[in-house]
């Protein structure tokens, strides 16, 4: 399991407290310095079942300054959201926590981490 985090976020405090009461085993990730690669984008968007502008975060400064908001939401415009990912990670929603049986969830709820946790098996 691995958990991409910004230390400044409390939702990924909240979500490391958790994992740590449950014993889980995991890898942090910090995300703002090693920042994942556009296929490491697409892996973890295929492992949620989600598309790039579900794991964006529009409100940044950052997504106001490259007007993501009025960015096109279809296939044709995917690698561009990807990309704006790649080379801005603060747009990045976090936590996201992966699962050893290959599927991925947005972690900004006990529910979401509790769930990531039950993927995890024996």
């Amino acid at each position: 399991m691995e958990i991409w985090i910004n230390p400044a976020c409390s939702k990924c405090r909240s979500a490391l407290t958790l994992l740590d009461a449950e014993g889980a085993d995991y890898t942090v990730r910090r995300y703002l310095e090693d920042v994942p690669s556009e296929d490491e984008i697409r892996e973890v968007l295929d492992r949620l079942g989600l598309e790039p502008w579900d794991i964006t975060r529009t409100q940044e400064a950052e997504a106001k300054e490259l007007g993501v908001k009025e960015w096109a939401r279809d296939a044709d415009s995917r690698e561009r959201w990807v990309k704006a990912l790649a080379e801005h990670p603060k747009l990045i929603q976090r936590p996201i926590i992966t699962a050893q049986d290959g599927t991925a969830v947005v972690g900004r709820s006990e529910e979401a981490v509790r769930d990531a946790l039950s993927r995890e098996g024996d």
